[in-house]
């Protein structure tokens, strides 16, 4: 059983089957209450389910408050249940669920661009251009951030649909973790994928006094 957990937008918890059935998936829309819902969520979500082998988390793109809980809270988990971390771009999952989506449907999935709101009159976006062998989303580039007012320029130039996104699967971080794992890829390094420094920064030395 992998868990999935991703609070770069919202707050999500869920378990899947390594085959990827769904056993479990929670979430809270609320971009501001990450630390005060996802115990609860976690807990729900566990409850009654088989014991984890690897936990999947989002690594963002995302604001520095809101993506650190959901990373601490996976990182503490599975210190204490001796599993495996697997990270994924946050925005992977929500590319691989419209992928997926459009399978079903029998539909073609243009080139697109997975948007999302990263405040202070900025977008962070990542651009796809289909699913390869492994099942896994094929991201062209990183994440980057753009002025909200340059954004459907640039992605006119770059040839890509906009897919604006206000929640990420945490079922679909799992999924995407889970095949990662059968495919041998790592999709994310172990930083997490800030959108920007944090405010707040250490002080400078204090002046000398002559």
């Amino acid at each position: 059983m992998i868990l999935g957990i991703d609070t770069s937008l919202g707050t999500a918890v869920a378990a899947i089957a390594r085959d990827g059935e769904v056993l479990a998936d929670e979430q809270s829309a609320n971009p501001l209450g990450h630390a005060e819902v996802i115990g609860q969520l976690l807990q729900r979500v566990t409850a009654g389910a088989p014991a984890p082998t690897h936990m999947a988390v989002g690594m963002g793109p995302g604001p520095f408050t809101g993506l650190r809980v959901g990373i601490a809270t996976a990182r503490v988990y599975a210190l204490g249940r001796g599993i495996p971390i697997v990270p994924v771009p946050s925005h992977d999952a929500v590319a691989l669920g419209i992928l997926l989506a459009d399978a079903m449907a029998g539909a073609d999935t243009p080139r697109f661009a997975v948007v999302t709101d990263a405040r202070r009159r900025e977008f962070a976006y990542s651009i796809y251009d289909g699913i390869d062998d492994d099942g896994l989303p094929v991201r062209l580039a990183d994440a980057a951030l753009s002025p909200r007012d340059d954004l459907d320029a640039r992605l006119a130039e770059l040839g890509a649909a906009r897919t604006d996104a206000t929640s990420v699967s945490a079922a679909m971080i799992a999924l995407a973790g889970a095949r990662a794992l059968d495919s041998g890829r790592r999709l994310a390094g172990d930083e997490p994928l800030y959108l920007r420094s944090p405010d707040v920064v250490a002080a400078h030395a204090p002046k000398r006094v002559s």
